[in-house]
């Protein structure tokens, strides 16, 4: 099991993923549309708006930044995961990489950053549904969020497998209307519109209306929003194939999501005045009403009511999966380790959920004070993360072309010098945060949280060599 991979890093665990006890239901057009759906979350349809304020047109290029940083990212995640599949994904390759404080420290942090992202996501769709049915407070609607999606992961991975594919395929088909829609309108096709041309691009005050500082600013506003797609190489580990059901997904979904962004922000910032922009509003809202379509308020709720839903099953999924493996290392009580017959892991779920729900608890009745330090104390923790995988990617790809290069099946574009390109990219971030006054508070309260967990780590390493 994991306690081997251990003690003995360099070697990889069976590339069908015979060493997992959970149970191998999910299927490759699970994995495929969640690595697409993955991303596509409120954080585009209603956060893209804060970006575009501080970028203008801009805001094209914050995309793009922003995007081939996690495109490059995932594309060294898939091929660790493609040779050496885990359910803990990155924190397995960090140990294998680094040593157990590595391992240990990523999981940990990444399992807390999911269940306290869980608890903006599950309000938030509780005050979309309160809109709906103002008579059901709002913690009502929270239980019945936790509870459906609670049985959704305890009953079978499938489960989780099939309202993925539909919440994504309804994220996906809604992105793709919009883009087809939003062409439409730019070129003065749907009725009643007019060519837009470029006014909005290069007028009002350029496409760089706040210079570099606004793109910088955009990057850092955007950045965040494509976390999610890790999800994916932890769903491999459940599939008959994971080897090549990882390096499928994350081919299809790298550009795909891309292209999905940075279209979708050249349609909305052609067709509208960029200073027309409210933070906290969905742009796509005011695309929509701008070229007519009826109730489009209406429409992008439920698309945000969706994708927020989405993302709750994915983080708790994601969440529990981390844990057990965590569990199976030495790195979490082996009280996790508890397996349904069905190859559910119900304890590390219901662990997950209770911490996620307490979370949720936490949003409600304190969410400027209690709640708000743990959000920021997760702001920055997906960049370490990456950074992470990065580090663990020089490391661990000489050792896997020496040893087992058959299994290099999905490989790292120009390595190393790739890697090392995005690694000195989300340092550049990191110092950015830290100089400006609005991402610092969620960049210091993250490095004391990863430095709290590196202590942990530490101490537990001391004890034991003691031991």
């Amino acid at each position: 099991m994991h306690d081997q991979a251990v003690r003995q890093p360099q070697e990889p665990q069976n590339p069908k993923g015979s060493q997992e006890p959970l149970s191998g239901g999910l299927k490759q057009r699970h994995l495929t549309m969640l690595g697409l759906g993955g991303v596509i979350g409120a954080g585009l349809f209603v956060g893209s708006g804060a970006g575009i304020a501080v970028a203008g047109p801009g805001i094209v290029l914050s995309y793009l930044i922003a995007g081939a940083i996690a495109m490059l990212v995932m594309r060294m995640l898939g091929e660790l995961s493609a040779a050496m599949p885990a359910s803990g994904s990155f924190s397995v390759h960090a140990e294998r990489a680094l040593g157990r404080w590595a391992g240990f420290s990523v999981g940990w942090l990444y399992w807390f950053l999911l269940v306290v992202v869980l608890a903006v996501e599950a309000t938030g769709a509780a005050k979309i549904a309160s809109g709906w049915a103002p008579g059901v407070p709002q913690w009502a609607w929270v239980l019945v969020f936790m509870v459906v999606f609670t049985a959704a992961n305890l009953a079978a991975v499938k489960n989780f497998g099939e309202f993925e594919f539909w919440f994504a395929a309804l994220k996906v088909g809604a992105i793709v209307l919009f883009l087809a829609l939003g062409a439409l309108a730019v070129f003065g096709v749907l009725p009643d519109t007019d060519p837009v041309g470029t006014a909005h691009l290069t007028g009002d005050g350029g496409f760089f209306p706040n210079g570099a500082s606004g793109v910088i600013s955009g990057v850092l506003a955007v950045v965040f929003a494509f976390g999610g797609l890790e999800v994916v190489t932890i769903a491999a580990a459940e599939t008959d194939d994971p080897a090549r059901a990882v390096g499928r997904a994350v081919r299809s979904a790298v550009f795909r999501i891309l292209f999905f962004y940075v279209g979708s922000m050249l349609v909305v910032v052609t067709l509208l005045p960029w200073d027309s922009m409210t933070p906290g509003l969905s742009p796509y809202v005011a695309v929509l009403d701008r070229i007519g379509i009826p109730a489009a308020g209406t429409i992008m709720n439920i698309v945000v009511f969706v994708a927020l839903l989405s993302a709750l099953n994915a983080n708790l999924y994601g969440s529990s999966r981390m844990v057990f493996s965590l569990a199976e290392r030495g790195e979490a009580p082996r009280g996790l380790l508890r397996v349904s017959p069905g190859g559910v892991p119900r304890r590390a779920v219901l662990a997950s959920v209770a911490f996620g729900f307490g979370s949720v608890v936490l949003n409600l009745l304190w969410p400027d004070t209690v709640f708000l330090y743990m959000l920021n104390a997760v702001g920055a923790v997906l960049l370490f993360v990456w950074g992470l995988i990065a580090v663990s990617q020089l490391k661990l790809r000489p050792r896997i072309e020496r040893e087992m290069p058959e299994r290099l099946t999905l490989r790292m574009w120009a390595f190393p010098y790739l890697t090392w390109a995005t690694l000195a990219a989300m340092a550049v971030v990191l110092v950015l945060m830290l100089l400006d006054a609005s991402a610092r508070p969620q960049l210091l309260w993250s490095a004391g949280a990863t430095a709290v967990v590196l202590l942990v780590s530490l101490v537990r390493e001391l004890r034991a060599r003691r031991a």
